[in-house]
């Protein structure tokens, strides 16, 4: 018999697993309990079970998860992890700050979404990420990390778009989330879109903190460097980000990228701050960060710095992310596969940055 792997499971789904098995529903949480609670994977360890029944269960479970074959570390302290997800590999980031220690995981390896400015988005789609292939990402930097310091927020901002593959990224924010799992609060978890609408409630339903990749102030422009809006246009988009705020109570962050002559003008501010001044909100500002082949620039730090002041004096709650990472290509939109020729390492001294 082929084994299922335990982590692609939340437990209402490995209760009904087991239960069509011929098991007692209440297995399912005696084994979450021990993997993640007392973090055992050994069957022999699982001593209130047994020994028959835990023999039974190693041929039906396995806890596989995806291998961890390169761990580079930024000079600003920032990780990034390159996971084997079974003859294709995915990345994810570990980003320090004062407050906080940020995971942000992949949930496809490539992207269907294909924003010209993002890195991933080069990359045409090649697969969907399991649950297991999630969770992977989140335990194997908590190995890493080795309890020196807790992961305290978790976002999907890394490879894919996750509303591609809502069934594994919500049974994965479950297990994140379940005091039973992982035990991270659902305020410490961002899906990030690029507004895939008609699947928006779902982010609602998970409870979780909502993050837009806006990009663009008007059609026009984020038609040209994002083609999903071609589909779902900006007033669309809207209407979803007003109604998640009116069901949550919560504001959702607006991501918006700044590409020099494109983006970046002080009425690209006045038009972002028009088309969002009636949805609660936060604006993150994320200057440009390089990639091979990109075709596009970063804006001068003092135009950067007048665009933040413009929506500031305007009155929007605008924050600047703070670029992490970029000399291994770990920084927000520089996510990609391993791949022959993708350099490892960027040159900061050489960009004149």
């Amino acid at each position: 018999m082929d084994k299922v792997n335990f982590y692609d499971f939340t437990m209402p789904k490995l209760e009904a697993y087991l239960m069509e098995k011929g098991y007692e529903r209440f297995r399912a949480k005696q084994l979450f309990r021990w993997v993640y609670g007392q973090k055992t994977i050994d069957f022999a360890l699982m001593t209130n079970m047994s020994k028959a029944l835990r023999q039974e269960l190693s041929e039906i479970l396995d806890f596989n998860l995806p291998k961890m074959v390169s761990h580079l570390v930024s000079t600003d302290g920032t990780q990034k992890f390159l996971f084997d997800v079974g003859g294709e590999t995915v990345e994810s980031v570990l980003i320090p700050s004062e407050d906080r220690m940020t995971l942000c995981v992949s949930s496809e390896v490539g992207c269907n979404i294909a924003c010209k400015f993002c890195f991933t988005g080069k990359q045409k789609l090649k697969m969907r990420l399991s649950v297991s292939q999630i969770m992977g990402q989140y335990l194997g930097a908590v190995k890493v990390l080795n309890d020196t310091v807790r992961i305290s927020n978790i976002v999907f901002m890394g490879m894919g778009e996750p509303l591609d593959n809502p069934v594994s990224v919500f049974d994965a924010i479950e297990n994140l989330h379940s005091p039973s799992g992982c035990n991270v609060s659902r305020k410490k978890i961002t899906v990030s879109t690029s507004g895939i609408v008609p699947l928006m409630p779902l982010i609602t339903k998970s409870r979780t903190r909502m993050a837009v990749s806006l990009n663009g102030a008007n059609d026009a422009v984020r038609s040209f460097i994002m083609p999903i809006n071609k589909k779902w246009p900006l007033a669309e988009l809207l209407k979803a980000c007003r109604e998640y705020c009116d069901e949550t109570g919560d504001k959702v962050t607006f991501e918006y990228v700044l590409l020099k002559g494109i983006t970046d003008s002080i009425e690209d501010a006045r038009e972002l701050y028009r088309l969002t001044k009636n949805i609660p909100n936060k604006i993150n500002i994320i200057p440009f960060n390089e990639h091979p082949g990109s075709g596009f620039e970063r804006p001068a730090e003092s135009q950067i710095v007048a665009f933040q002041q413009e929506l500031i004096k305007l009155g929007a709650h605008v924050l600047r992310r703070k670029t992490m990472g970029r000399d291994i290509f770990a920084a927000c939109g520089q996510l990609r596969s391993a791949y022959d020729g993708h350099p490892g390492r960027l040159e900061l001294a050489q960009q004149g940055v």
